[in-house]
């Protein structure tokens, strides 16, 4: 194996692949987070918000969200494993499987939209400017583009394209997208334009956490290539907080500018700007589909944790494969509310690894991952008790879900739902750490 091999499984990464330094990491981050979902999550907070009160939960949501993803990310690097065998450390080696079928759904679930949503956009360039859609040629195409990218791996990705080619198209296109935002008019009258309501500020910093949390299950599948600790939380945290909040506020000043009926007409808006705007969302559209690699990159490299010994370019083509099919065969409708439900399984599970990494002296070595019990019923509950108070708050996920979860008369306390969920999850979590502190096993590493 050599250096740019990143077909490593869910033992340590060796310090001959940990290569990546904070610009790299801020590079691979920075691209993720410029999404053109990104842009429509800003469009949703206004006009039930007024342009300031949407950009202050824009901040407060991204410092919180984005120092949620630093901290995964540090962690990561420190025990230099996946992101769903770290689980181990705090759920026990069987326990870990509960998170990790979850995020294997969700990462499927998220490869279907993401390349739903970069097929529909790049479909509806085409027919502009050729009179063809072709949407199913288009998702075979990004399909395609994204396996080529899980097979090159992290550190190839990094190398091969971010450092090559979307350091310098990307800020390009963004800054664009910025200029043509602020000189729609108007931009005084939009800030002054009082809020319609339906929408609280904290119930807004639920929403711009959520952008964000998604990510932190998949944290650790990059930031264990990281030469350091501290470079992958200044590089994870800081990387996605630049493009996450400049998008979100792009998203809102955008709808209220530029006469957008609602958010999900935001990219038709853009396409019919001129032919500079309608460049941009091309860049923006095929800059989409790292989203579409990582999420079946972290579907393979989790399935790695229920199956140590299988290949991960096997399991990569087979995540892609599923996402292309599903893409090809669903439609862009609500079925992204079961994705929002699994999401919200992140928020009380990250504190549950807070917890036990908090009591293991911030510290996690191979023996904590290796060395765990079967289970840990104790932070097993804790993650529970924080997904049954975020759901409790504030009920997500399908039609019939929310229903019944409403049916209980939850507390319209205006806090939203990720602070108490995650505080609940914590400390349980960490009474639960004190209560049973495990002792030490021989680490063996696998086959």
């Amino acid at each position: 194996m050599d250096d740019n091999d990143t077909s490593w499984g869910i033992d340590p990464v060796p310090e001959r692949l940990r290569v990546l330094g904070g610009f790299d990491l801020g590079l691979l981050w920075g691209n993720l987070g410029v999404s053109l979902l990104v842009i429509v999550a800003g469009a949703i907070l206004v006009p039930a918000l007024s342009l300031p009160a949407a950009v202050v939960a824009i901040v407060v949501g991204c410092l919180v969200g984005n120092l949620m993803l630093a901290v995964a990310g540090l962690i990561g690097a420190q025990a230099r494993v996946p992101a769903m065998t770290l689980m181990r450390a705090p759920l026990g080696s069987r326990g870990s499987f509960l998170p990790t079928a979850i995020n294997v759904v969700q990462c499927l679930g998220w490869t279907v939209f993401e390349l739903l949503v970069i097929a529909t956009a790049a479909a509806a360039l085409s027919g502009e400017i050729l009179g063809v859609r072709a949407q199913w040629a288009w998702t075979l195409v990004f399909g395609g583009a994204a396996l080529a990218m899980g097979l090159l791996g992290p550190i190839g990705v990094v190398r091969t394209l971010l450092r090559r080619v979307a350091i310098w198209v990307m800020p390009v296109a963004i800054a664009y997208l910025v200029w043509w935002a602020m000189t729609g008019g108007g931009l005084a009258e939009a800030w002054n334009r009082p809020g319609e309501g339906g929408l609280s500020v904290w119930q807004a910093v639920d929403i711009v956490i959520g952008v964000t949390v998604s990510w932190v299950p998949l944290a650790a599948d990059y930031t264990r290539f990281a030469r350091t600790p501290r470079v992958a939380f200044w590089g994870t945290g800081i990387g996605y907080l630049l493009p996450d909040a400049l998008l979100l506020a792009l998203g809102a000043v955008i709808l209220l500018t530029r006469d957008v009926g609602d958010a999900s007409a935001l990219p038709a808006a853009v396409a019919g700007g001129g032919a500079v705007a309608l460049l941009a969302l091309f860049v923006l559209t095929v800059g989409e589909t790292d989203e579409a690699f990582a999420n079946a990159y972290s579907g393979a490299v989790s399935l790695q944790n229920l199956f140590p010994a299988a290949p991960q370019k096997v399991l990569i083509a087979a995540t892609t494969t599923v996402g292309t099919i599903g893409a090809l065969a669903l439609e862009l409708t609500s079925f992204q509310s079961f994705l929002f439900l699994l999401g919200s399984f992140f928020v009380p599970l990250f504190a549950v690894l807070l917890a036990d990494w908090l009591l293991s002296g911030l510290s996690y070595d191979a023996d904590d991952v290796f060395g765990a019990p079967a289970w840990r019923i104790g932070m097993i509950l804790a993650w529970i008790v924080g997904f049954g108070t975020y759901q409790y708050l504030s009920p997500t996920g399908p039609a019939w879900w929310v229903d019944q979860v409403q049916r209980l008369d939850p507390p319209a306390w205006g806090i939203g739902a990720t602070l108490p969920s995650f505080v609940a999850s914590l400390v349980v979590g960490l009474v639960a750490a004190a209560a049973s502190r495990r002792r030490p096993r021989a680490f063996a590493p696998t086959a």
